[in-house]
């Protein structure tokens, strides 16, 4: 009995050291983390991201944003040789496969490839996202209309415009290009107001990086990618979206990475942290000022005034 239980006491302190190092081993693994990625594909230069977390004991999963669509899990990273692999399924690409990635660490640089749902390879590089500060002591500039009610300067259209002024009104009649601020900003509280016809849909986006959702989902539950929604990361509290016609508002406040949402005079978003860039995002390099972008390729949209006031420096 006695050996029996010796036995028994080594074979568990063995597991216990070995269950240990493969914890300490995947804790310290240099994949974990949250990576601002640019992938190579078709001649254009896409801004994506990815997370990697430690699930458990010594299981990897995470997150991926492509160039579109939003956030998407990844049920495991595995790791073999110094490398990494995850697969994923398709969500508004073309194709009958799923997203297959590998990776490596050359330096500080995540390199790797992708196959894309229709099996072509493209390669990408990823660096780590920075840690954006928190200002407590912040100081408020004076408030800058950044549209004057009269025409588009200040403004940019990303291809063919169809960005109109009309009575006072900023107008997209139709779905075409999106529409960016010349001015870049880091943080800032935003004023906007804004309307969409019936079933219509478009976004601004902070820093050019991280889409605010503007969707007539009246009535509906609320939903990171809904109305008020960080696109794909952050749910609001409530669904404070009104009738399709109404005139409505955003007052948001971006301070580093956290972000606080006021629609329609209802505080949604709460200070909350945005992981990363979301999917439409301008570029993936998190630690520059970045514009406005409003969406303009989804549907019509309409603002009559968007006034920011930027963080005072000195």
């Amino acid at each position: 009995m006695k050996i029996y239980s010796s036995i028994l006491l080594v074979s568990l302190m063995i597991l216990s050291v070995l269950v240990s190092s493969t914890v300490s081993s995947q804790e310290k693994s240099p994949f974990v983390g949250k990576w601002d990625m640019v992938i190579s594909q078709e001649g254009k230069e896409l801004p994506s991201w990815l997370e990697i977390t430690l699930s458990g004991r010594s299981t990897l999963v995470g997150r991926f944003v492509y160039a579109f669509g939003s956030a998407r899990p990844i049920a495991e990273v595995k790791v073999k040789d110094g490398k990494f692999n995850f697969s994923i399924p398709r969500q508004w690409e073309s194709g009958e496969r799923n997203m297959e990635f590998e990776g490596r660490l050359e330096g500080a640089i995540l390199k790797g490839s992708m196959v894309y749902t229709d099996g072509k390879k493209y390669s990408w590089e990823a660096t780590r996202a920075p840690i954006l500060e928190y200002n407590k002591d912040i100081v408020w500039g004076a408030p800058i209309a950044l549209f004057n009610g009269e025409n588009l300067n200040g403004w940019s259209a990303m291809g063919e415009n169809q960005w109109i002024v009309d009575t006072g009104i900023l107008k997209s009649p139709k779905s075409g290009s999106n529409l960016v601020s010349n001015q870049e900003f880091t943080n800032f509280k935003l004023h906007v107001e804004f309307k969409y016809p019936e079933g219509s849909n478009s976004g601004i986006y902070l820093r050019g990086r991280h889409e605010v959702q503007i969707e007539d989902n009246k009535g509906l539950s609320p939903s990171s990618t809904l109305f008020g929604g960080v696109y794909g990361f952050l749910t609001p509290n409530e669904m404070a979206a009104k009738a399709a016609g109404e005139w409505q508002a955003y007052d948001i406040t971006l301070n580093g990475n956290r972000v606080s949402i006021v629609a329609n005079g209802k505080a949604i978003i709460s200070d909350q942290t945005i992981p990363g860039i979301t999917g439409g995002a301008l570029n993936s390099k998190e630690g520059e000022p970045g514009p406005l972008l409003i969406q303009g390729d989804h549907g019509p949209i309409a603002f009559r005034s968007i006034v920011i006031t930027p963080e005072l420096k000195n």
